[in-house]
């Protein structure tokens, strides 16, 4: 039975996991409502939220029957906001030595990695070590607001990146996109609303794919040419074409993700068993559409994290706890933050 935290930015996170049964119980403050009146993410604000919200969090874990079960501590050590890190540490230092009970650091981005498993453990448990070794290798996409990246899992349950982005993540280009287009914080969701019932192909954005043979990611092209547009259109033409300029400018996103995807997918030493998606904005309907038909093109499934799962939460912290133990650091307290930590 594992108790985790996580505080790597916004989003205060406490779960339970029982590895036979799963999540018993998680619970999440937002600080979205906070950070939109300042159009990002202030850290001493956030790190201000933290120190406030734990408490309350944890005292509903407490509540749990299975709280007397807790065998281990877990906690994001990095990456992420320094301060907000710290926070989060320092409570799992306090519940480690309070319970007795050993303390692993988690890195965040594997937790966004296995967090496209726990559906397939959700399902059956029992049969989950089975399941697992039946889906690899695995490529898998992570796509957040820092971080876009490709990775592999080979079959002993390694990890490996193959790509990431040179400049902006595909979460960070639509959250500028947004904020060009006046719509606001946080801007993924705010796009995807906008562009339902827009031409996806009324604009033409560039893709920042480059050569054919980089498997890379650049997005920071995109946001130059939609600024540009923008300052050569009027500004009723703008809102007019809203629709428009939303659905073509996700779809130069998603275009992008996918493509490079199905480059990567290509290149496995073996072929790959399965695809993945997880990450803040695995949860954009449109990116979950393209990656699952290019999953059937190539006879594979799609594994995508549950919505409840794409964002900042304790829940993946917990999973990737229990099946990357060795991606872990074991330094207990003596655990210091990684605000830097890569996925491998």
């Amino acid at each position: 039975m594992i108790l985790a935290l996580e505080s790597s930015c916004d989003e205060t996170a406490v779960a339970v996991f029982d590895p036979e049964r799963g999540i018993v119980g998680e619970w999440i403050h937002s600080q979205v409502a906070l950070h939109g009146r300042h159009g990002g993410v202030v850290p001493d604000l956030a790190t201000r939220e933290h120190l406030r919200q734990f408490a309350p969090l944890l005292e509903r874990a407490r509540a749990l029957p299975e709280w007397e079960r807790v065998s281990g501590i877990a906690v994001t050590a990095g990456p992420g906001l320094a301060a907000c890190l710290a926070i989060g540490v320092a409570a799992a230092k306090a519940l480690s030595v309070a319970l007795g009970r050993p303390l692993l650091g988690v890195n965040h981005l594997r937790g966004h990695a296995w967090s496209a498993f726990m559906p397939v453990h959700a399902a059956n448990p029992a049969t989950f070590e089975g399941a697992v070794d039946a889906l690899l290798p695995h490529l898998g996409l992570i796509v957040s607001g820092g971080n876009t990246l490709l990775f592999s899992i080979d079959r002993a349950r390694r990890l490996r990146v193959i790509s990431s982005t040179r400049d902006d993540a595909a979460g960070e280009a639509l959250d500028k996109g947004a904020k060009l287009l006046g719509l606001g914080y946080p801007g993924g969701p705010l796009i995807e609303q906008r562009a339902c019932g827009g031409d996806p192909s009324a604009y033409d954005f560039p893709r920042g794919i480059g050569a054919k043979a980089d498997l890379d990611f650049s997005f920071s092209g995109l946001k130059t040419s939609l600024r540009y547009l923008i300052e050569r259109t009027p500004v009723e033409q703008v809102e007019a074409r809203m629709p428009d300029l939303c659905a073509s400018y996700q779809e130069a996103v998603v275009d992008a993700l996918v493509r490079k995807s199905g480059l990567a997918l290509g290149r496995g030493i073996e072929p790959y068993r399965s695809l993945g998606l997880s990450g803040g904005v695995s949860n954009n309907g449109r990116l979950r559409e393209a990656l699952g038909n290019l999953a059937r093109r190539c006879r594979i499934p799609l594994l995508a994290a549950e919505p409840r799962h794409t964002g900042d939460n304790a829940g993946m912290i917990a999973f990737a706890s229990w099946i990357d133990a060795e991606g872990c650091d074991a330094s207990g307290l003596r655990l210091a933050i990684a605000p830097d930590w890569e996925l491998v």
